[in-house]
Order: C-alpha cells, then sequence, then structure tokens
C-alpha cells in the first residue's frame, strides 16, 4: 500500500514537473518567435510586405516636401517679396513728378505681384480711369491665384500624409492577422500585439506630418490674402495721380 501511494506521488510530482517543462517551452517559443519579429527600425519600414515599405517611401517623400514647400513659402511669401519698398517709391516718386516711363522702368526692375499689377495698370492708361481700375482689379485676381496654387502645396501634403498612414495601418493589420495562422498557444497574443504596433507607425508619422503642414498652410493662405489685399490697395493709391492727369499717346 505504501507503495502505491508512493508510486501515485511519484506520478503526479513527474506531471507536474513536465507540464511547467511545456509551459516554459511555450514561454520561450513564445519570446522567441516575439523576439525575432521585434520592433526593429527595418520590422517597422519593411513589415514583411513590399506594399508597405513602398508605403513609407511615400510617406518620408511626403515630409520631405512639405518641408521644402514651408521653406519656399518663408522665403517668398512676405512682404520684401511680394511689395518691395524700392519700387513703391520708385513709382510713386517717378507718377508725382508725371514721368509714366521712369514708373514703368521701376516696374520692370524690381519683378514682383506688386509690379505685374502696376504693369497691367500702365498698360491700360489710355482706356480711361475706370478701366484701369478694373485692369488692376483682374491682375490682382490672376496673381492671387498664382500665388496660392504654392500655398496649396502644403495643404496637398496634408491631406496626403494622413491617408498613406492610414493605408500603411489597413495593410499592417492585414499582415498582422495572417500572421496568426502560424503562432500558437501564448504565442498568438504577442505576435498579434508586435504586429499592430508596428502597423500603427504609418498612421502615427503620417500625423506628425499633416498637421504641421495645415498649419503652416493655414498661416501662409492668410498672410498671402492679406499682402495681396494691400498690394492692390497700394496700387489704387499710387495711380490716383494718373485720374487727372492727361495722358498724351
Amino acid at each position: 500500500m505504501l507503495k502505491f501511494k508512493s508510486f501515485i506521488w511519484k506520478s503526479a510530482c513527474l506531471c507536474i514537473i513536465l507540464m511547467q517543462a511545456g509551459v516554459s517551452a511555450e514561454e520561450g517559443a513564445a519570446a522567441e518567435m516575439t523576439a525575432k519579429s521585434g520592433n526593429s527600425l527595418w520590422t517597422i519600414l519593411y513589415g514583411g510586405s513590399l506594399i508597405n515599405l513602398i508605403i513609407w517611401i511615400s510617406i518620408f517623400l511626403t515630409s520631405f516636401a512639405m518641408l521644402w514647400f514651408t521653406i519656399n513659402n518663408f522665403i517668398t511669401v512676405k512682404r520684401e517679396k511680394l511689395m518691395p519698398p524700392t519700387l513703391i517709391t520708385g513709382v510713386r516718386d517717378a507718377l508725382n513728378e508725371g514721368d509714366l516711363e521712369t514708373a514703368i522702368a521701376a516696374c520692370q526692375a524690381n519683378p514682383s505681384p506688386l509690379a505685374t499689377i502696376l504693369q497691367q495698370a500702365f498698360d491700360n492708361i489710355y482706356d480711361g480711369y475706370d478701366i484701369v481700375q478694373q485692369a488692376v482689379s483682374s491682375s490682382s485676381d490672376m496673381e492671387n491665384e498664382k500665388l496660392m496654387q504654392k500655398v496649396n502645396l502644403l495643404n496637398i501634403c496634408g491631406q496626403i500624409a494622413p491617408m498613406l498612414g492610414l493605408m500603411g495601418t489597413v495593410v499592417g493589420m492585414v499582415l498582422a492577422f495572417a500572421g496568426l495562422a502560424s503562432a500558437t498557444g501564448a504565442a498568438k497574443a504577442r505576435v498579434l500585439a508586435s504586429s499592430i504596433s508596428t502597423a500603427l507607425w504609418t498612421t502615427c508619422v503620417g500625423l506628425l506630418i499633416s498637421v504641421p503642414a495645415l498649419l503652416f498652410f493655414t498661416y501662409f493662405k492668410n498672410l498671402a490674402t492679406r499682402l495681396l489685399l494691400e498690394s492692390e490697395a497700394c496700387v489704387i493709391e499710387l495711380i490716383k495721380p494718373l485720374r487727372k492727369a492727361v495722358v498724351e499717346e
């Protein structure tokens, strides 16, 4: 009887040891699988799919474009570029003296949206002051459209970046659930968590690009609109001496 109880006790201990060994082995396999699929830089960028890598390249190109357009707008959309002080002074002095040729030469020497609007006014001077005002308004609208086309590129970057991020996340989620077929036991949860974490990086980076792009777009849009309205008002003020002037053909 004692031998039988001893045999049962030894068998129970052996089962417990085997169960612990099995759990340890399963945990080791899960840890090994997680280590292999860890969130390294290449794992995040490649993610087991060429499509994911292409999406990341598109996101990086969008970020470079956003940076380039932002710097370009900081250089272009400012008062000194749109309304050169030397042009304003030169045209004002020339028109006060009744020297239209000098005013035209000042526009040619200082190319800018203001110079273009003034040039349109001078080209229509022989058709009357009302026609000149219409020409100024039309030219101002044209310059506004050309400047807004450059500013709107930031809006495009701000719209594309989160869409690319969402696409990368969707692709990553598809690959994550597809990878569950090769995992078993506790490894499934770890592989799924690692894959989802990798997939969400694209959305995160896409939003990091989109938010500053849209902020810069709003800033430059408002600044460009205000400066162009000031340019149109400045032109109307500059050509006032022509209202009563007698221009000979």
